[in-house]
């Protein structure tokens, strides 16, 4: 008999072996077995995160996913990271952010790390009041996204991928806008920024130059003209905290005439005109350019404003007035140096490296 033949019986029965094995492995289940997100607050504050959105490890992957994904925008062509990317500290390089149709936005793309301690409304002019709310207003925007929240779901319950990844965050597959906005909190909270030069100099894990440490004195010394000597730059009155910012809204004296009237907006207060929110100084060597309208390529540009720039009107900060009104920061150009050397130590590479906030894609 020829041997081809001989060998068919063989072949027949390792083929249904096989057929039969490979038809026994099952996939796994998908399961909701919520575990608590440890965030990592370093030497801050723990933060007082809201108790009816827990952090939890499935529903800050699903949030991270969420960040990156391009579905959530009209033509799927952006998502979130596309104007708030890591390596710039979650903002945008440019001066105001490309969305769908190469439209673009008005305002400079605002940095999202440390947003747990965050307590007082987002946007520049705190029109969102929690970071759920302003989670899809991007998404809606017809600068930005472009997109129906309604499409926008659609479109993720026709993706197995979500459909499993939301029942292991929330305990079933419902994907509604409301859960997609959770989500998206919880990722950002999970973003944190605690790991500088400065947070290790104040562990006494580094030595700041001494560059770095006269700029450190004159950022944090008051602002005292007849006393120049001594005289600082007075930058915490409103950059203050190990979080460097105040988590309120003011008039930095940019102009006198505004073509943004900022947290007037919001609350219809003409006492709030002008008025827009205090960033974080953390990372501001990455988020250039600066202000709310970005106007500002280089921390040199930010410091001789307040230097010798501001501009007077009906609410600028009251703190502003007095070097407004008396020649000035009297800041000399070694200064300036210096306290940008000092800004520099606020810089984390961590975060802006850091695998767990990169797209899961």
């Amino acid at each position: 008999m020829n041997s081809k033949f001989k060998l068919l019986p063989i072949s027949i029965f390792c083929f249904i072996i096989l057929l039969g094995y490979g038809c026994s492995i099952k996939e796994e289940p998908v399961v909701y077995n919520p575990v608590a997100y440890n965030l990592n607050a370093g030497d801050l504050t723990p933060p007082n995160l809201p108790i009816d959105n827990p952090l939890t490890v499935d529903g800050v992957h699903l949030g991270r996913m969420l960040f990156h994904e391009n579905k959530l925008s009209l033509d799927a062509s952006i998502s979130c990271s596309s104007c708030h990317l890591q390596e710039y500290g979650f903002s945008d390089s440019a001066t105001f952010s490309k969305g769908v149709n190469d439209l673009r936005g008005h305002r400079q793309a605002m940095s999202v790390f440390n947003l747990a301690w965050n307590t007082n409304g987002f946007f520049w002019d705190g029109r969102a009041p929690l970071l759920r709310d302003q989670a899809l207003l991007p998404i809606q925007d017809a600068l930005e996204m472009q997109e129906t929240l309604p499409d926008v779901v659609a479109k993720l319950q026709a993706d197995q991928m979500y459909l499993d990844q939301f029942f292991k965050a929330f305990g079933d597959d419902n994907i509604t806008s409301e859960r997609i906005s959770l989500a998206l909190e919880q990722f950002m909270f999970s973003i944190v920024s605690v790991n500088s030069k400065y947070d290790q100099h104040l562990r006494g894990e580094a030595t700041l130059s001494s560059a770095e440490q006269r700029g450190k004195e004159l950022f944090f010394n008051e602002y005292n003209p007849s006393f120049p000597s001594i005289s600082g730059a007075d930058c915490a009155h409103c950059h203050s905290g190990k979080n460097f910012e105040n988590d309120d809204y003011m008039n930095n004296g940019l102009d006198s005439i505004f073509t943004d009237d900022g947290r007037e907006k919001a609350t219809l207060n003409s006492a709030d005109k002008a008025k827009f929110k205090v960033p974080s100084l953390r990372n501001i060597e990455l988020t250039a350019p600066y202000m709310h309208d970005g106007r500002f390529t280089t921390l040199e540009e930010v410091i001789m404003h307040y230097n010798t720039g501001l501009v007077n009107s009906p609410t600028m900060d009251p703190a502003l007035l007095y070097p407004y009104h008396n020649g000035g920061l009297l800041l000399s150009s070694q200064d300036v140096q210096d306290l940008i050397a000092f800004l520099k130590t606020l810089t984390d590479e961590d975060m802006a490296t850091n695998e767990a906030y990169s797209s899961p894609f």
